[in-house]
């Protein structure tokens, strides 16, 4: 865990990636203090859509997975927080894949699972952040599938959610539950509104999960957010919702205070491209949308936040 004095750290959230026209390797990053966009000068090693990311907060999120154009890819880029560098890990996913989604246990590690390459992958890898180490669970999805969503609750478990199979082209609603302590999987009996896919997912740590938007098997996009309450693992349904229906889009929080949905497609064309980001104020699950907008209009990014030490 990161020691010293981490008052002084500008918190912040993190999107990455995407495809606009072209796959992109920029980050843009949202300082939570006022909602404020800047856009990093590291860059993706490639760039990259259809990738996942995930935060050891105050110290480091990641960027795993993605499809450059050409082939989906395996590498891990690292941002080491505050000074937001790029580093490229020597450890990658157990194969090269897009579609994927991710989570982090912070402070500890971070999971990367689902995803697409010669088809649906069900298998979980696992970045251990003391020495960026990665390792794959014996646990799996209970079904192979991409275009899921991930969320977790720090300390205690992280979150999977829906996806489709790339084979038989089944869509699914259904939740799965990895408890960080023997990093065992169980499923929800509460499950998505929806069966759905492409869309994003953050959490409140110590309080609730949130899905947002995506696609269902209808070929319909979708503007709902479901709340997975961590308590009993139930599932409600926001008053609120996304200003546009969307997928591919990305999410992140601030622990304890927001979550924020960015970018997305509303018609899943280049044309129907989105660059707003919508934000969730926990204390009554309340929708605003920033005057702050991603760099460029894009779907598939990625994100990660720093909430400072959880």
């Amino acid at each position: 865990m990161p020691t010293g004095d981490e008052t002084s750290q500008t918190v912040a959230g993190y999107f990455g990636g995407g495809f606009s026209s072209t796959q992109l390797t920029g980050i843009d990053k949202i300082t939570f203090s006022a909602d404020t966009k800047s856009t990093l000068s590291a860059t993706l090693t490639s760039a990259n859509a259809t990738l996942a990311g995930m935060a050891n907060s105050a110290v480091a999120g990641y960027f795993g997975g993605g499809y450059n154009g050409s082939i989906y890819l395996s590498g891990i880029d690292k941002i080491t927080f505050p000074a937001d560098t790029k580093s490229t890990l020597s450890a990658t996913l157990t194969s090269g894949r897009g579609y994927v989604a991710g989570f982090a246990n912070s402070g500890t590690a971070g999971y990367f699972g689902g995803g697409v390459d010669s088809g649906s992958v069900s298998g979980v890898d696992k970045i251990t952040f003391s020495a960026d180490t990665k390792s794959t669970l014996s646990a799996t999805l209970t079904s192979a599938r991409y275009g899921l969503a991930g969320m977790a609750n720090s300390g205690t478990a992280g979150y999977f959610g829906g996806g489709v199979d790339s084979g038989s082209g089944t869509y699914f609603s259904g939740i799965d539950k990895i408890t960080f302590s023997a990093d065992t999987k169980s499923t929800l009996s509460a499950t998505l509104t929806s069966a759905r896919a492409q869309f994003a997912g953050f959490a409140n740590s110590g309080t609730a999960g949130y899905f947002g938007g995506g696609i269902n098997s209808s070929g319909v996009q979708l503007s709902g957010i479901d709340k997975i309450t961590f308590s009993a693992d139930t599932k409600s349904t926001l008053a609120a919702t996304l200003t546009s229906v969307s997928e591919g889009v990305a999410g992140f929080a601030n622990s304890g205070t927001a979550g924020y949905f960015g970018g997305g497609t509303s018609d899943g064309s280049t044309a129907g491209n989105l660059s707003g980001i919508d934000k969730i104020t926990f204390s009554a699950d309340t929708k605003s949308t920033l005057s702050a907008t991603l760099t460029s209009a894009r779907r598939r990014p990625a994100g990660f936040a720093d909430s400072g030490v959880l």
